[in-house]
């Protein structure tokens, strides 16, 4: 567990390799293997204090990603939303040069090398 102020949740642990290579600041990435039961959800809402965190959205651009998206859209009202180009479809499968410009619109700092 990290003291880090914003959180980003993405699907599976593919995204979060790809998000840590690009990202240049703390940021706790959690990874919800896809769509979350009730209990799962509110226990990621405890664990990492989500309720009082910068919490970012970032899914894969397909069915799952959007079921995803909306029920966590729900539990987290504050939950800033990062869309990757639907061409790339996957989060693990969008380009750094993509990811880092999508980052830091949302003010995430990003290695300069992937700009």
């Amino acid at each position: 567990m990290t003291d880090a102020e914003k959180v980003i949740i993405v699907e599976g642990r593919t995204d979060k390799v790809q998000i840590q290579k690009v990202i240049d600041e703390q940021i706790e990435i959690i990874c919800t293997n896809g769509t979350l039961g009730v209990e799962r959800l509110e226990e990621l809402l405890i664990e990492y204090d989500l309720d009082n965190k910068e919490v970012f959205i970032l899914v894969d651009e397909d069915t799952a990603g959007h079921k995803l998206r909306k029920q966590l859209s729900i539990e987290l009202p504050h939950a800033e939303h990062i869309y990757i180009d639907k061409t790339f479809r996957e989060v693990a499968a969008t380009p750094e040069a993509e990811l880092a410009t999508a980052l830091l619109g949302r003010r995430i700092s990003v290695n300069p090398f992937y700009l």
